[in-house]
């Protein structure tokens, strides 16, 4: 057979760019690990459980940037997963073709704004609502009882950087419990339809109870995106490297703390330390969305087989 040498070399170049992402992967983790080694060598697993963070001094430790990110993110999932969910059942069960279309515009739309917009609409706009209107409602309710919701509003803090994380995840959570959703068999729906089921009844116990992996999935991608944001958290959050008492304070994030102070790294210590934070980031980013595409390929998978 005669050879074809223009199939052999596209197969070859096809293989560079595919490999070139796995070598692209393993020198970021190869370059974080280094430039963290010092802090790594001088501070090992206690810098994750420290509290100090004094430049001038030398002292570091990444537990307020830990908790931030992590209050912060989970408050976002929290608000966005029910109005993700419902948007997504409405759009594939309820919403007319013509209105579903719009509507799944506007969602698209949502995740094309640029990330300092949600930040500069945060400070301007959300800020001050929350300082006056919500803020104050939960400080005289829950704040009575629940030492979290107590204290001042500052209008920046962890609570405005959660909704704004929230507002920003919405798209992505959305977006793909759409298509989780769009794949159950027409065949389960008309199946609970036809044993007397509402058509409340029928999203309930078939809908959502088939599709739940992929939405835990759609969740958790966009808990990875909540995780890795910068710059509108870094405009809301308040950025003050404690670990705040209330939902209420400024607070820090990891990837705040980088985008602010790694310009100002004044030793090798620091600049180590600021290095070591991101690789962290990275990690924790990388395994959320690991997991997640794990989760969505299962149901994904299920569905095919079931068909």
């Amino acid at each position: 057979m005669k050879k074809r040498y223009g199939d052999q070399l596209f197969k070859a170049i096809a293989y560079i760019f595919g490999c070139s992402i796995i070598a692209m992967l393993g020198l970021m983790v190869w370059e974080m690990f280094r430039g963290s080694s010092f802090a790594l060598d001088k501070y090992g697993l206690g810098f994750l459980f420290s509290s100090s963070w004094d430049p001038v001094t030398e002292e570091f430790g990444a537990w307020p940037f830990i908790y931030g990110t992590i209050v912060s993110s989970l408050l976002a999932l929290v608000i966005a997963t029910p109005i993700s969910i419902g948007i997504a059942v409405f759009l594939v069960e309820v919403a007319p073709k013509w209105f579903r279309d719009v509507v799944g515009f506007l969602i698209e739309l949502l995740a094309a704004i640029p990330s300092i917009v949600y930040g500069l609409w945060g400070i301007f706009v959300l800020g001050p609502i929350i300082r006056e209107y919500i803020a104050p409602v939960f400080i005289n309710t829950l704040g009575k009882f629940i030492p979290f919701f107590a204290g001042p509003s500052f209008g920046v803090g962890i609570f405005t950087a959660g909704v704004i994380l929230a507002i920003m995840i919405i798209p992505t959570i959305a977006s793909i419990s759409r298509e989780v959703i769009m794949v159950v068999p027409d065949a389960q729906r008309e199946a609970a339809l036809a044993l007397g089921a509402t058509k409340w009844e029928m999203i309930r116990t078939v809908v959502l109870t088939y599709s739940r992996s992929g939405i835990l999935g759609a969740m958790i991608i966009g808990l990875g995106r909540a995780i890795g944001e910068t710059m509108s958290v870094t405009m809301v959050i308040g950025n003050r490297p404690e670990v705040p008492d209330s939902i209420f304070d400024p607070a820090y994030t990891m990837a705040s703390v980088i985008a602010n102070e790694f310009n100002e790294a004044s030793s090798d210590i620091y600049l180590s330390t600021l290095i070591e934070i991101g690789f962290l980031l990275f990690a924790v980013t990388l395994l959320v969305n690991i997991f997640a595409r794990f989760l969505v390929w299962t149901t994904s998978r299920g569905i095919q087989e079931a068909k």
